[in-house]
């Protein structure tokens, strides 16, 4: 009982020397903010979130593992998209033996600010081996445009 209760404060404030190294660089990306929630015991969780472009969509990934569709919810806030859950402990009795997790649990929540031009009313979810994914699509206007080119001889001179 010792033991684990020691590896859970080391886990603890390894945990919370890593919370405030990234609350440190947190200004640093204005289109994502953390918001790490306090649960009963004072654990947070911070999912991590990867985005990308295509042609078509905005694609979003948030790294839950742990985490069942129950668990999880994701609401459009304006021009925030925001995920929020639980992941939650696993029970462990003393009979098992010592333990120490280097996984967070406890409630989280996540905002991410998004751009203008994307058809919100599309987005489409999908939860999968504790990856959360997101698709919005653009509007037509965001979408990319051949534009063509012309030769010859310049219609207009360049202003100086």
């Amino acid at each position: 009982m010792l033991d684990r209760m020691i590896a859970n404060e080391i886990g603890q404030t390894l945990e919370n020397f890593r919370r405030t190294f990234d609350r440190f660089f947190e200004g640093s990306y204005p289109s994502a903010r953390q918001i790490g929630t306090a649960d009963e015991t004072g654990t947070y969780f911070t999912p991590a979130v990867e985005t990308g472009w295509t042609n078509d969509d905005l694609n979003l990934r948030f790294i839950i593992p742990g985490v069942s569709r129950d668990e999880v919810e994701v609401t459009i806030q304006g021009n925030q998209l925001v995920v929020r859950g639980e992941r939650k402990a696993p029970e462990y009795t003393e009979e098992e033996g010592t333990f120490y997790s280097g996984l967070a649990y406890g409630k989280f929540e996540r905002v991410v600010d998004l751009p203008n031009g994307l058809e919100l009313n599309k987005m489409q979810v999908h939860l999968h081996n504790g990856i959360l994914e997101v698709w919005i699509p653009k509007t037509a206007e965001m979408k990319p445009k051949k534009v063509a080119i012309s030769s010859g001889e310049p219609r207009r001179a360049i202003a100086a």
